[in-house]
This record gives C-alpha cells, sequence and structure tokens, in this order.
C-alpha cells in the first residue's frame, strides 16, 4: 500500500496527521528547510514527535531541503547528526553539497531528493539513485503517463504531491521572489509574489501565476497501479485542523481502497482551496482553467471542531498486536505481547491460586488481554494456554497487559543506532590567477552576427535545437578559435529527451563536445553520449561541497547561483572552473503552463509579450523548450563597470546572456565588457550580488 506523508507544521499538526491515518509526516528544524517561517519545531519537540510517531508505526522525515552556503554547512551537519540520533527515519534535501556533507557524516541516514531538485525525467532520477538517495520526490508537473514511464524504470522509489498548493514555476527553478523582494525560495522564504496582480500591456488586471491548489481525489486507485511509493500533502504552513481533514479523507479512501466521496470532497475544498483545485497536471492538460485565488471567507468553524475531536479525543491510530498468555500451576503467570514488526515484549506475575470456585479459562484470560482501548494498539488476536482449576485475579491480569504494553511501547520508541562522523570540507583548489575568459549565450541564431564573431569570445553558448538547424556555426566558430557549446533545455521530459538525445548525436558528428546542463538530468543524458557538461544556474550551486559533488558526478565546470553575494563566490573552492553570469535579464521563472497562450486578449494583437505588475514594471516573457514559458526579469543585469570586482573572484569565464536582445545589441554589450565602447542599459540591476537574499 501507497506510504501517505503529511505536513507537520507544528506538534499538534503531528499529532492530527498521526491520528487521522498519516504513515509518516514530514517537519523542520532550524533554519535549513523550505518553509523558515512555519513554526519549525525545536531539538525536544522534534524527538518527542519521534518518539510519538514511531510508537504509532509511523515515520518522521525531516526538511533540510534548502540551499546552504559554506558557513552554514557545519551547523547543517550538527543539524544532520541531531536527527540521526533522534531517530528521524529520513532528510528529505535540495542541495548536492548537503547530501555529499550528509553521506559523509551520517552515512547511516536514508537521504529523500526533494521536489526543489526539479526531477522530472528518469534520466535525473537515475542521477539521485547514483548520488545515493533512496526515493526522489518528482516535479509536480508531471502527467499520468510520465509518472507510469518513471515508475516503471526508476532504481529508487518515487514520492509524488497528491493534494496542496501549486508553484506556477518548476519548483528550485523560481527566482522572483528572491530577485525583486530579496527573500528567495531556494533559501526557504519565499513570499508568494506569484499570488499578486499581473496583467498584460499597462494594467495589473489579473492573476496569472496564481494557479489553483492541486488535488488527485478521484485517482487514487489509478495511482496506486502507477508504482508510486508515497502520497505527499504540502501544507506545513496550515492549521492543524487542515492537516487532519486532508490527512484522514486520504488515508481512508487509501485504505478502503475507493476514491473520496463527494461529502469529502466537498470537505477538502472547504478546508482550503484555491477557487476549486486543479487535476490537470495529472491529465496532461495545461490552460487557464488551472488558475484561482484564495477568497477571503471565514474559516469553516464546525468542520475544523469537528477535526479537532479527530485527534484530541483519544487514540485513532491503532497497531496490530497479538497477545499470549501461559498460566500453569506453580509457575508465575506469562503475558507476552508482539507488534507487526516482530517487537516482542514478555512480562511476569504471580504464581496462580488454586481456584476455590468458578476456574480461569482460556476464553476469559483471552478477553482480558484484548482490551486495549485507550491504547494505540489494537488486539487483532490473542491465545492463552489454561491449565485447569487455577484463579488469577482479573485486576492482575489487566496490570500485566498494562505492563506489557507500557514496555512495547518503550521499546517501540528506542532509536536505531546510526554512525555520527566529522564533517571535513576536503581539500582546497587554487583559484585560477588569470583574468576570466569572456563567453556569450545566445538564445536564437540571428543574434549571432559576423560582427560579434569577429570580437572573438572564449566560447558561444546556443540552445540545441538552434545549432541543429545551423550546420555552418560549427565551420564558422572553428575558423575563428571559439568553442561552441549546446545549451540543453532546463525542462525536458522524458518523451522530449529521446528527440533531444538524437540531436545530440548529430551534433556530435559535426563536432560538438561540450554542452551546458541546468538539471541533473542533461547531465546524465550528455555522459551517457560522451560529451563533456559544464553545469549551469539551474544546478543551485550555492557552496564548495556541491561543486566538490558536481565534479565527481563529472562534470568540467559549473556557474555558482546568481543568489550568491560576491564575496561569497570568491569564497568557493574553485574545485570546478566556475563561470559567472555578469550580464542578462535574468530568468525569474520557467513554467509548463504557457503563459502566453492563457492570455484572455489576442496574443498576437502586435504588443510585446511582457506582464506587467502593479508598479508598472514589465517582464518579457519568452518561449521555452516544449511550448513552455520563461519570465525574465524587468531589469538588465549589468557590471560591465564593476569589472575590478568580479576578477578578483578567482573565476574561469564571465557569461553575458543575450535574451531579447537583437544582433547590433549583442554587439554593443560585448564591445563594453571587452572595455570598447560606452554602452549601459538604460535600466539596469546590479542584482543579488551585492544584497544579501534571505
Amino acid at each position: 500500500m501507497m506510504e501517505l506523508l503529511s505536513p507537520a507544521g507544528s506538534p499538534e499538526s503531528v499529532i492530527a496527521a498521526v491520528q487521522n491515518g498519516a504513515d509518516a509526516v514530514y517537519l523542520g528544524y532550524g533554519d535549513f528547510n523550505a518553509r523558515r517561517n512555519a513554526k519549525n519545531f525545536t531539538r525536544e519537540q522534534v524527538s518527542e514527535a519521534v518518539t510519538y510517531c514511531h510508537q504509532r508505526g509511523a515515520r518522521v522525515f525531516l526538511t533540510l531541503n534548502t540551499l546552504l552556503t559554506d558557513r552554514e554547512l557545519p551547523n547543517a551537519a550538527l543539524v544532520a547528526a541531531e536527527i540521526s540520533d533522534m531517530g528521524v527515519d529520513a532528510v528529505i534535501v535540495q542541495d548536492l553539497g548537503v547530501v555529499r556533507m550528509l553521506r559523509q557524516t551520517v552515512p547511516d541516514l536514508p537521504i529523500h531528493g526533494s521536489t526543489q531538485m526539479t526531477i522530472h525525467s528518469l534520466d535525473g532520477v537515475k542521477q539521485c539513485a547514483d548520488l545515493g538517495m533512496e526515493r526522489v520526490v518528482l516535479s509536480r508537473e508531471l502527467s499520468r503517463s510520465q509518472l507510469e514511464h518513471i515508475c516503471l524504470l526508476s532504481p529508487i522509489e518515487i514520492e509524488t504531491f497528491v493534494h496542496g498548493a501549486l508553484c506556477m514555476s518548476y519548483s528550485g527553478q523560481c527566482f522572483l521572489s528572491s530577485v525583486i523582494g530579496g527573500r528567495s525560495g531556494n533559501r526557504g522564504l519565499c513570499a508568494q509574489p506569484c499570488r499578486l496582480q499581473y496583467g498584460w500591456g499597462k494594467k495589473a488586471d489579473g492573476h496569472p501565476l496564481s494557479l489553483k491548489d492541486m488535488s488527485l481525489a478521484g485517482h487514487l486507485q489509478e495511482i496506486q497501479q502507477l508504482g508510486i511509493s508515497c502520497l505527499k500533502i504540502e501544507g506545513r504552513m496550515k492549521r492543524p485542523e487542515y492537516v487532519a481533514i486532508v490527512t484522514g479523507i486520504y488515508a481512508r479512501a487509501i485504505r478502503e481502497k475507493r476514491e473520496p466521496t463527494a461529502e469529502e470532497l466537498q470537505q477538502l475544498e472547504t478546508a482550503f482551496s484555491r477557487q476549486g483545485f486543479t487535476d490537470d497536471y495529472f491529465l496532461g492538460k495545461t490552460g487557464p482553467q488551472m488558475f484561482g485565488v484564495r477568497q477571503d471567507e471565514k474559516p469553516p468553524q464546525e468542520l475544523y471542531a469537528l477535526a479537532r475531536q479527530s485527534y484530541e479525543s483519544g487514540e485513532n491510530k491503532k497497531t496490530p498486536i497479538v497477545f499470549c498468555a501461559k498460566i500453569s500451576a506453580d509457575v508465575p503467570v506469562q503475558v507476552a505481547v508482539q507488534d507487526e514488526n516482530g517487537r516482542t515484549v514478555t512480562v511476569e506475575g504471580d504464581v496462580p491460586e488454586v481456584a476455590k470456585n468458578v476456574p480461569l479459562t482460556s476464553e476469559k484470560v483471552e478477553s482480558q488481554l484484548s482490551r486495549t482501548g485507550g491504547t494505540p494498539y489494537l488486539c487483532t488476536k490473542a491465545v492463552a494456554q489454561v491449565e485447569d482449576g487455577l484463579s488469577v485475579p482479573l485486576s492482575a491480569l489487566n496490570a500485566l497487559r498494562r505492563e506489557a504494553l507500557d514496555k512495547l511501547t518503550v521499546q517501540r520508541g528506542v532509536q536505531i543506532e546510526r554512525r555520527t562522523l566529522e564533517f571535513k570540507t576536503g581539500v582546497r583548489y587554487e583559484a585560477p590567477k588569470h583574468p576570466p575568459l569572456l563567453t556569450l549565450s545566445l538564445r536564437t541564431r540571428s543574434q549571432l552576427s559576423p560582427a560579434l564573431l569577429a570580437l572573438k569570445p572564449h566560447r558561444i553558448y546556443l540552445p540545441v535545437e538552434e545549432l541543429a538547424k545551423d550546420e555552418t556555426i560549427f565551420t564558422a566558430c572553428n575558423a575563428l578559435d571559439i568553442s561552441v557549446v549546446a545549451i540543453l533545455p532546463r525542462i525536458c521530459n522524458d518523451i522530449e529527451s529521446r528527440t533531444l538525445g538524437n540531436t545530440l548525436l548529430h551534433l556530435k558528428k559535426l563536432g560538438l563536445v561540450e554542452v551546458l546542463a541546468g538539471n541533473l538530468a542533461g547531465c546524465y543524458q550528455a555522459k551517457s553520449f560522451g560529451l563533456d557538461v559544464r553545469g549551469d544556474y539551474g544546478l543551485g550551486v550555492f557552496n564548495s561541497q556541491t561543486i566538490k559533488e558536481l565534479r565527481h558526478v563529472g562534470l568540467i565546470s559549473v556557474t555558482p547561483s546568481f543568489e550568491l553575494k560576491l564575496a561569497q563566490i570568491r569564497d568557493l573552492n574553485k574545485a570546478l572552473p566556475l563561470e559567472l553570469i555578469v550580464y542578462g535579464r535574468l530568468p525569474l521563472m520557467i513554467t509548463e503552463n504557457s503563459i502566453t497562450k492563457n492570455r484572455k486578449d489576442n496574443p498576437n494583437s502586435g504588443d510585446k509579450q511582457e506582464l506587467v505588475d502593479r508598479k508598472g514594471a514589465h517582464f518579457p516573457v519568452v518561449e521555452a523548450t516544449g511550448g513552455r514559458s520563461e519570465i525574465l526579469n524587468t531589469k538588465t543585469l549589468f557590471l560591465a563597470d564593476k569589472s575590478k570586482d568580479y576578477q578578483r573572484l578567482g573565476l574561469e569565464s564571465v557569461r553575458l546572456i543575450f535574451t531579447t536582445e537583437d544582433a547590433v545589441h549583442c554587439v554593443d554589450v560585448t564591445k563594453r565588457y571587452m572595455d570598447q565602447g560606452n554602452y549601459q542599459p538604460r535600466d539596469y540591476t546590479r542584482g543579488l550580488y551585492y544584497r544579501d537574499v534571505e
């Protein structure tokens, strides 16, 4: 049976989830999780939660799913040691540096890949398996057929979301909150600017980035057949009553092998929704019908009261047990109890007396032992061997039953022993001494003019599909000793990856040697074709351990996250050559649901494809591979006049990213970064390189 995993933003939510049928809960501890503004647990509360859950047959997963800096990793290692000692069953992780740290310091603690890792294809799952993960949480955007394909061939467990909020962007690839507000979703403090109003043209009059909550209630039996190991409910920021309601409905449906009833579906919507729910991603659909906003409504007090009663009125989570008893003359009474995992406890009482009136029977002993009401246990069977003519007070049998269950409870709460080793950062690699080389990333072939080639940048990056359209690009660049690197799609599902593979093999015959990959699946696929891989910003390089891990994976260079400050980039251990983005409209979102196709007005009306926010800022929207949309920043990152700052960082290269610029514009910008001309954008930003990101 599928595991049901419920959110726990507080100790009360742990109880609400477990008493309503959750097989596991996930919670946050400290400052290293994706809901840092939730009521995260203290050490004592985590320990109590683990004991409480284990005694009732539920597991506890801890979220360590944010990107961490080098300075934060030692403290994260201490947290990992603490939770491992407490008996936490697994840790959910986004940062590859954290994965490396966990394998070193708590090698016996299972690791689950977070949805923040943007794993959305079989190759990505395989790469996670190679990195030592036992389970991975897939992106929410996957369809039924995509899930089935991955589950069929996956070497590790697959977890998927079944209910809760949907981000407009692929998780782990959203920078909207950090770039425009300094609060990073990758650091656990997303301000949810996607829920605000935006529009086309001049007025922010809609909510084109606010998706309804997802709900796959109605597809549970189908999901069961796909081979999913775990269904996950989103909502660590929600109140315990919400957790109780949603967990209870899904748990009952899964246990009874049915879909939720009409009444239960209404309760789900009453508990929380954004103008209803959507299951369109699961059905392989996109479109404007998926969008909705939270409407101001009074809390459903009656429903919440019933929910509180479900976890405040006693034990509902029952662990099956079996009792055995042996009552013989001249021998102390023996009672044993065993749980579903084979844990056994035996207790002894007084020597039975000879019966003066009514002798004790096996049926009476079995009846007394079966009375487990008020405890977290359900006696499924009781067997008693009783010699004739003996008597034992019923109060004594009751006392033995309680003693046995108390000892079993203690035993179920005992934590397994795990190794804890010292966290070592490893050797320090020397940074290059030469000035960084200049590389250019283009979006279209039309930007690659003879004038741009004449400037002889060290490398030119072009999307793989653009390179495939013009074989002369290799000839032209090779003549000038310019390396050509193919940019792999940041999102590429399993169907698309087959076409991508054929294209890469074709380009390899033309002379392609290197690719730029922004996800683990791209790294895995390119390596299988014998191509060298450079890591892009989508991999979330935030610390030196991540760089070392990607070096172990086989990459030849990486791009640090543009959410880091320059000082933090300077201090990174250069285990791989680093390339810094120093120009361009930074990507804020990549969405499966095409933003431009969802426009209510005519998207071909001649106006620019730009979203406008409430302050009048315009965000260009460009098409990404597979008909997806990519939202770019309203301002252009510009650091040409700050070259002395980035030249001191120990970089191998700096990259200019051209997206909406025409060919002439590309030349002007490149010249400025080569200390030629005086080009400067009319409206620019320094990005996050000089300011702290929460």
